[in-house]
């Protein structure tokens, strides 16, 4: 247990800021979880507009965290619901089903292509890159380059922006690992005797009313016995030699210092260095500075059909569209949609903060989602009655060709601070699932008790594979 006479100050109001502010909050511990926007949740909350609920990104709540798990039940009780899970990718004019089925693969690849597929695979075997630096060597080399060329490249590049080899392999080996695609379709094409593959992940928790219910009931929670501030950025973090002292706070039009004994930050890495005062050397400002996000924009689309397509979610791959994936608000909840004879959709695109995309006037994003739509053949543009723009910045942190040497830089810094610790996708420029961030935050809380959990190491790797093979 923490000790009583601590004050903690938690920067952002994500899942994992929020999650640190619970769990101090259940044991006692005075705490003040401060957040620059108006909502809490971070790239997981949920926005409303007339009665539709949109949940930014599609979140589902799947875990074989123990700790995590207990805790969202904890928080929604009976408003935790169990979906069904339905996916398919958007390639060539065809929908395959995802994770893909033997047959449906056969039948939509044909035999010409399985054939292609599996001579790259072969050749990869015999000839792999010698190198796995970037992410098109580290796929090519495990699933041949024709079987990254048509389910990997085209999408991987709309998400960063940035050509698959300036990609580092550290993120294919986070997040590919478990990737049930790849070996569903090598199975499909050459199953060796005795292996199948079996899908684990055919459901999912879901709150009634999108993650915002979880992060809202969290706050509340919070605000009982301890402070959120809301409209509140952090602009500076005053330490003296290995402590942090407080942090500075615009709050409305006035500055307001926070004084804390402890510091748990979830801000985005870079920010949270530039805000340390007296400012850090040259060289760790310079490796803040480098770090570089992706970020993503939602057009809601409000249709007045009521059934339009049975996925929770769809990715395109196609690279006739702009568009990176498709969410199904009511296939996620039915309670995200009041009128059930009308469907909203979430049409998203990955873009940089500044670019053509993310400047585009709103009137013209809803008018690319109408189109593109329709071009992807799953609702006729007429029955799009109006449109709602989201935009997210810092949605995913980049991993470049400095990523490694950037972070390493950073982390030593911030460790020489026995008082701060960094917890979160952002807060650790790291990309962590919702579940894996919020550990982190436990963790955190955990290392105040006199713990020594090295929080950098909580990651992917073996918690999320959708599939597993038996026989």
């Amino acid at each position: 247990m923490v000790q009583k006479n601590r004050n903690v100050v938690v920067i952002g109001a994500g899942p994992s800021g929020l999650a640190a502010g619970y769990k101090l909050t259940k044991e006692g511990v005075r705490c003040t979880v401060i957040e620059k926007g108006q909502l809490v949740g971070g790239i997981s909350k949920t926005v409303q507009h007339k009665g539709y609920y949109f949940d930014l990104g599609g979140h589902r709540f799947f875990t074989k965290v123990a700790k995590v798990n207990k805790l969202w039940h904890e928080v929604l009780g009976s408003d935790f619901m169990k979906r069904p899970r339905l996916s398919r990718i958007y390639y060539n004019r065809k929908f395959f089903d995802y994770p893909i089925k033997p047959l449906n693969a056969l039948t939509g690849l044909g035999p010409v292509e399985s054939a292609r597929i599996l001579a790259s695979y072969v050749k990869a075997r015999f000839f792999p890159y010698p190198v796995e630096d970037n992410f098109e060597q580290w796929i090519s080399n495990r699933f041949g380059k024709r079987l990254y060329e048509i389910f990997f490249k085209t999408y991987t590049e709309k998400v960063w922006g940035i050509p698959c080899t300036e990609i580092k392999a550290e993120w294919a080996a986070q997040r590919i690992k478990g990737l049930s695609l790849t070996s569903a379709v090598m199975n499909a094409i050459y199953k060796p005797k005795g292996k199948t593959i079996r899908t684990l992940i055919d459901e999912f928790e879901y709150p009634k009313h999108g993650p915002g219910m979880m992060w809202e009931k969290m706050r509340e929670y919070i605000s009982n016995q301890n402070k959120v501030m809301l409209n509140s950025p952090v602009t500076k973090i005053r330490v003296e030699g290995n402590r942090a002292l407080s942090v500075t706070v615009e709050n409305g039009k006035k500055e307001l210092d926070v004084y804390g004994t402890d510091f748990i930050s979830s801000m985005p890495l870079r920010e949270l260095v530039n805000s340390i005062k007296p400012e850090p050397p040259k060289r760790i400002l310079d490796a803040a500075n480098a770090l570089s996000y992706r970020d993503f924009l939602t057009v809601a689309l409000i249709i007045d059909k009521k059934d339009i397509f049975p996925d929770n979610w769809i990715y395109i791959h196609s690279p006739d569209v702009e568009v990176g994936r498709i969410q199904n608000f009511k296939n996620w909840s039915p309670y995200m949609v009041p009128d059930k004879n009308k469907t909203c959709i979430g049409m998203e695109y990955f873009c940089s903060e500044g670019d053509n995309v993310w400047n585009s006037r709103d009137e013209e994003l809803v008018e690319l989602a109408r189109n593109e739509i329709e071009t992807v053949g799953l609702a006729e543009s007429k029955y799009v009655e109006e449109g709602v723009v989201v935009r997210t910045e810092k949605a995913y942190p980049v991993y470049d060709d400095n990523y490694v040497r950037n972070i390493e830089t950073i982390k030593s810094y911030i460790n020489g601070f026995e008082n701060l610790q960094t917890i979160g996708r952002n807060g650790m420029h790291r990309y962590n699932n919702m579940d894996h961030s919020m550990l982190t935050a436990l963790l955190a809380v955990e290392n105040l008790s006199g713990k020594t959990h090295d929080l950098w190491t909580v990651n992917t790797e073996q918690e999320y594979h959708e599939e597993q093979k038996t026989g």
